[in-house]
């Protein structure tokens, strides 16, 4: 499944999007600990965390995730927002808790 195919299916609303939506997800990654995100986070996943800060899309890059979904209703800051758009990264945000959140894209990922 792609970015493009996650976001078409309206399961979260959109924060920003980059130019790469074609991009593969390869499996969703839980975490809110930036420094195991960094090391640990595969890259081509759905990174769901309910950390919403600049620090957070630092990582992202870093790790190449495919996107980012913020969830328990976390939002990106503005500072984080604008940057997110400027440096070309999917962010998705939903009010489903971070488990639920994983369990809903490895579903879809493998029926």
């Amino acid at each position: 499944m792609t970015v493009k195919e996650l976001i078409d299916k309206q399961l979260f609303k959109t924060v920003t999007l980059s130019d790469e939506l074609e991009k593969a997800i390869s499996k969703p990654f839980c975490c809110d600990l930036l420094s195991i995100a960094m090391g640990k986070a595969p890259a081509g996943c759905a990174w769901i965390t309910v950390m919403g800060n600049i620090n957070t899309l630092a990582v992202a890059a870093l790790a190449d995730v495919s996107c980012i979904i913020l969830a328990e209703g976390t939002n990106l800051d503005e500072a984080a927002q604008n940057k997110a758009s400027s440096q070309q990264i999917t962010v998705l945000r939903t009010d489903l808790p971070i488990f639920d959140t994983a369990l809903l894209i490895h579903q879809e990922l493998h029926g």
